[in-house]
């Protein structure tokens, strides 16, 4: 979506009115503006939408490449909505704004032996609205649930300037759709995010971390599957996979004894495999972030059943990858660069045993489609994204099939 020379003018001018003339920067044909509040936002996305401006909203910026990435005409940075309004510690609950950064708010709960139970990537600089908006979440899932099972309210500026608010200690909200299960992951395509509020959980006092090492990864595969059919209070479970051979990594929570006695039970069972299990530090859980810091090669999110993370460990090895995955069957992969052809083949893969395979990072000489084959679900899809975002000013082209 374009916008002419006047209407980008009229625009900045409307905008340096909301929110203050310090607040808009333009540079070369990119307006960016910073409101403070949720009027603010939903001000400012009321005169975007009035001249029909394409709009992103920008937290730290960590992921703003994922997805059919486009860079809009106005950036709408989050930087002033930053604060913790609430941490209501005796109900566990909070209620924290878009722009603040998850490292930030996980230490305001820490006064209270509170965390938000989620893991996502670059917690020092990730903002909540990025991690809601891209759905990211790590190997806590497993014992807590997925980013949608933790949010419990939210507060959404749509494309036309109206707040709408759901779930939490808020009553108001739009009939006939669950508002922030369908923003979280929705890449920012159905509205702007200011503020979210979570379930809490405790800070477990006693855990422990177990790593099984296999040049096998047949036999890691049938192992965690043992594991997750077992009674053992596990907190985290991944595979990880490359040229060092392949791990499991297991996190146990639960009382001192008890923790001794289930640490015993899982090197029993690595034994009869004839594995060998030893204790682990923590660094294992940082792998997945791990992957993100090499400067090249092709990096890609893929799901899949737990019976298949065995095999399609083995397969990004040999196209000479690392991969992380999760034991619920999502797995973080990196390739280089001379195995990008063989992406595509091993997304067909994937899609032929119910997974699928999203391209978060590329090199700018491949072209691989991000998304793979389309749902059936896109009609349903496209018809929410014109129910929420008719004129499409909303991150265009981010989202799934061009959303």
């Amino acid at each position: 979506m374009t916008a002419d020379s006047t209407n980008v003018q009229s625009l900045t001018d409307a905008l340096m009115t909301i929110c203050g003339r310090e607040f808009v920067r333009v540079e070369g044909e990119m307006t960016s503006v910073s409101p403070a509040s949720t009027e603010e936002v939903a001000a400012v996305l009321r005169a975007a939408n009035s001249y029909g401006m394409a709009v992103t909203a920008w937290g730290s910026g960590s992921k703003q490449g994922w997805g059919g990435a486009r860079k809009a005409a106005l950036i709408l940075h989050t930087d002033r909505l930053t604060a913790v309004r609430e941490h209501t510690w005796q109900d566990m609950t909070c209620i924290v704004e878009a722009g603040c950064s998850w490292s930030k708010l996980q230490e305001a709960l820490l006064q209270h032996g509170q965390f938000v139970a989620l893991d996502p990537l670059w917690s020092d600089r990730a903002t909540i609205g990025g991690i809601v908006a891209t759905n990211d979440s790590g190997s806590l899932r497993h014992r807590y649930g997925s980013l949608r099972d933790l949010v419990i309210g939210m507060t959404i500026v749509l494309a036309d300037g109206t707040v709408a608010k759901t779930g939490g200690k808020v009553v108001k909200n739009v009939a006939g759709y669950d508002l922030h299960k369908l923003m979280t992951g929705a890449m920012g395509t159905l509205g702007v995010i200011t503020d979210v509020a979570f379930r809490l959980h405790s800070i477990p006092r006693h855990t422990c971390s177990v790593v099984v090492r296999s040049l096998d990864v047949g036999l890691l595969g049938t192992l965690l599957l043992q594991i997750l059919d077992s009674h053992l209070s596990t907190e985290r479970l991944q595979v990880r996979g490359g040229g060092d051979g392949f791990f499991l990594d297991l996190g146990l929570v639960a009382m001192p004894d008890v923790l001794l006695d289930q640490t015993n039970a899982v090197t029993a069972m690595a034994e009869k495999l004839g594995l060998v299990a030893s204790e682990a530090s923590s660094a294992e859980w940082d792998a997945r972030q791990a992957l993100f810091d090499r400067a090249d090669g092709v990096l890609a999110k893929a799901t899949m059943m737990p019976s298949d993370i065995a095999h399609f460990s083995a397969a990004v090895r040999e196209l000479g990858g690392d991969c992380v995955t999760q034991a619920v069957g999502v797995m973080t992969l990196s390739v280089p660069v001379s195995a990008t052809d063989q992406v595509v083949h091993l997304r067909q893969q994937l899609e032929a045993k119910r997974g699928s395979l999203t391209i978060l990072r590329q090199p700018d000489e491949a072209v691989i489609e991000p998304w793979g084959t389309l749902p059936d679900t896109m009609p349903l899809m496209r018809a929410i994204k014109q129910r929420f975002d008719p004129q499409h000013i909303l991150n265009p082209g981010r989202y799934l099939g061009g959303i």
